[in-house]
């Protein structure tokens, strides 16, 4: 396999020179943010939108990288690779410190990592399985952290399920995919849990709703309960990755008829259209 090109602390290295710090405090500890930025057709998609969740991650945590939009594209421009559809992975930790100690240090400059990589297409139009598990994660799900064991294993549930994605439950209701957000489609309208502190604010779901509210296609944010996610006559998970991925069986059960829906190939349609000119 080709030895890719990845950026580390300002210098552009082959993958396999690239080396960080046992110290390093993303390693000891998970101190640290990420961000995934789609690029379709050579260009970054909705990097804005992208940039100030970085920023607002970063400023949860209490981490300063003083980088203005121009500073990130000169560094993620030059990673893209070959093909229609790729993406970046952006990593930020607080950096090396010259001890372990769980309080941040004085002085300690911070780690960043940057690389690109293929999207691996979905056959979206045949569905997928998921199921439902209880959301056991921490309570600052809206900071994109590197802190994503608990995501892990509930990831691998599902896997160990032949299952796409696990929908996570929480008190009676659906927050969001392990991996993914999630929407609905009751009566005809499309639903996505409102944000909150209990679900990552994620891109590709802001620009379905845009979409959706531009063509005419009814939607909200509303909080959506176990018996509601269990009615659905669609369910899909979103992700800058994923796109948007329908699910047809939930917990062993059909979605609706069991077939992709309507309101997905309207909404798909939208979206394919949307990443040629956004």
């Amino acid at each position: 396999m080709q030895d890719k090109t990845v950026y580390l602390n300002g210098e552009y290295v082959p993958l396999s020179e690239a080396k960080v710090s046992v110290l390093d405090r993303g390693f000891l500890f998970g101190d640290g943010v990420y961000e995934v930025i789609p690029a379709y057709f050579g260009k970054l998609f909705c990097l804005k939108a992208h940039l100030q969740r970085l920023s607002n991650s970063l400023n949860a945590i209490r981490l300063d990288v003083p980088f203005d939009a121009e500073q990130w594209l000169d560094i993620l421009q030059p990673l893209l690779i070959e093909g229609d559809a790729q993406y970046i992975y952006l990593q930020i930790t607080r950096g090396v410190a010259d001890k372990r100690d769980h309080a941040f240090p004085e002085h300690c400059e911070p780690t960043i990592f940057a690389m690109c990589s293929a999207i691996v297409p979905f056959a979206r139009e045949q569905g997928v399985q998921a199921i439902t598990l209880d959301d056991m994660r921490w309570q600052l799900c809206h900071i994109k952290a590197t802190t994503l064991l608990a995501n892990i294993l509930l990831r691998q549930q599902a896997v160990d399920q032949e299952c796409a994605e696990a929908i996570l439950i929480k008190e009676g209701y659906a927050t969001e995919g392990a991996a993914s957000n999630i929407f609905v489609v009751l009566n005809g309208e499309l639903i996505t849990p409102p944000i909150s502190h209990e679900i990552l604010p994620g891109i590709t779901r802001d620009v379905i709703i845009e979409l959706a509210q531009a063509n005419g296609v009814s939607a909200r944010e509303e909080v959506i309960s176990l018996a509601d996610l269990q009615t659905a006559s669609e369910i899909w998970l979103t992700s800058s990755t994923r796109e948007i991925l329908p699910v047809t069986v939930l917990d062993n059960k059909p979605v609706g008829d069991g077939c992709v829906g309507p309101v997905w190939q309207t909404m798909q349609t939208l979206f394919q259209e949307y990443k040629r000119v956004a």
